[in-house]
């Protein structure tokens, strides 16, 4: 109960985490996007309006009045040129004198004047700068301001304004259509974000149990070895004046308990180390079929004072590149296993040959087998399909799972199959990267 309220709080975390992440990213790429259309938008009107201005000022140049440029609209002018003289006509354009008041109301129209213009009063604040304006709350404009150059007329400032109200129009829709679709989007996010989290702790959850597993098991496999050295020590202590011939049995049951503790802690820690990535192959050339050979000679005469026959068939004739120290490593907990598992009278294999480009390694053994649904967790560490016997065997339920990582840390695969008939077959398939003997 306590763990899954710790993996809830986490998830959720991770959740919440998440979730301001796509929010934040929307928000910020929603106000890219409205900031780049809303700046495309005003972008022509300043232009036209920059435009108006610079016709002005030229005019006032060369002499001539603003008002009345005489330059008629010449079809065979170019277009932009024709523009250029004959500006946007929703550009209004506003003549205020010294005292603030405009002086050319005929030109901008009575009613125009009348509904908009007759209480509206001139900033000199900010000037040749384009600024926003919306007259009597109802229509929206941009409007330039800037001095007059002309000496000879009662102009004092000119004010040019421009319609904006299709472009406020489409800002304004835009900018609904973009809190639209961003509430959406955080909607979404957080149907995300729950996946997302789920995932995140799915790897997480499994770490966890394995951990946990194996500190169960690690214990349980520490303890119950201490425990009997621990009694016997006791028990030795009890009859300090007794002779060690006396209590040899219990001496060597504690001899044999330490052996144990020392080659599982051994275990331990290669595991350990390669969990951490720590431990690095020192790769060299060997030869597959004199390695094997030499390898399982010992294990001969091992299988011949337990009744039990162990026969080689080595065909690969291949050099391979490859760590020594652990390919022997794999060998021997393949062969020990091999030898712990079968009976009197049983038969251990070993053979080497070429397949499918892949160097391969059988080790096959006719003894009690393992049962079909246990096959996948075989290499699980600390997994034994019998405890009892295994723990009378000396099994601790690591060696395969050192195998497993000797045979990956080569780039090769490992896999266990049942006999037709009898016994199990572990089979090594490497890389095949050798120089074929001549």
């Amino acid at each position: 109960m306590f763990k899954q309220r710790i993996f809830r709080k986490e998830q959720l975390k991770f959740m919440v985490l998440n979730l301001i992440a796509f929010t934040v990213i929307f928000t910020i790429f929603g106000f890219i996007i409205y900031g780049q259309v809303q700046t495309t938008l005003f972008t022509k009107t300043d232009e036209e309006l920059t435009e108006f201005k610079s016709m002005i000022l030229e005019n006032q140049t060369l002499g001539m009045n603003s008002l009345k440029h005489e330059n008629k609209l010449d079809r065979e002018l170019p277009p932009d040129e024709r523009k250029r003289n004959f500006p946007n006509p929703r550009i209004m354009m506003v003549n205020w004198n010294e005292n603030g008041e405009i002086i050319n109301q005929d030109q901008i129209g009575t009613s125009l004047y009348e509904n908009y213009l007759q209480d509206y009063e001139l900033d000199t604040q900010n000037l040749d700068v384009i600024t926003n304006i919306t007259l009597n709350d109802l229509y929206d404009f941009r409007y330039i301001v800037f001095k007059d150059t002309n000496e000879n007329d009662d102009v004092e400032y000119i004010q040019l304004f421009i319609n904006t109200d299709a472009e406020q129009t489409i800002i304004h829709n835009f900018g609904n259509l973009i809190i639209l679709c961003s509430s959406v989007f955080v909607i979404l996010s957080i149907s995300a974000s729950f996946v997302l989290s789920k995932r995140m702790m799915k790897p997480i959850i499994q770490s966890w149990n394995k951990q946990t597993e194996f500190v169960e098991n690690a214990s349980h496999e520490l303890r119950t070895p201490l425990t009997i050295i621990q009694n016997k020590l006791e028990l030795l202590l009890t009859e300090p004046q007794e002779k060690i011939m006396n209590k040899f049995e219990n001496i060597a049951l504690s001899l044999s308990e330490t052996r144990r503790l020392s080659k599982l802690t051994s275990d331990l820690l290669t595991l350990a180390r390669a969990d951490s990535a720590e431990t690095q192959l020192v790769k060299q050339v060997i030869d597959v079929d004199s390695f094997v050979n030499n390898v399982c000679t010992p294990y001969i005469d091992i299988a011949e004072s337990q009744d039990k026959h162990l026969w080689l068939k080595l065909n690969s004739k291949i050099n391979i590149e490859a760590d020594e120290q652990r390919l022997h490593q794999l060998l021997v907990i393949l062969l020990d296993n091999a030898l712990k598992y079968t009976a009197e009278q049983d038969s251990i294999g070993v053979k080497t040959y070429v397949e499918d480009n892949k160097i391969v390694l059988e080790v096959t053994d006719t003894g009690i087998g393992i049962k079909k649904q246990n096959m996948k967790y075989i290499f699980d560490r600390f997994y034994r399909e019998d405890r009892a016997r295994s723990r009378d065997t000396g099994g601790t339920g690591l060696g395969l799972s050192i195998a497993h990582w000797i045979v990956t840390k080569h780039n090769g695969t490992i896999t266990v199959n049942q006999n037709q008939h009898k016994g199990t077959t572990f089979k090594v398939r490497l890389p095949k990267k050798e120089i074929t003997k001549p």
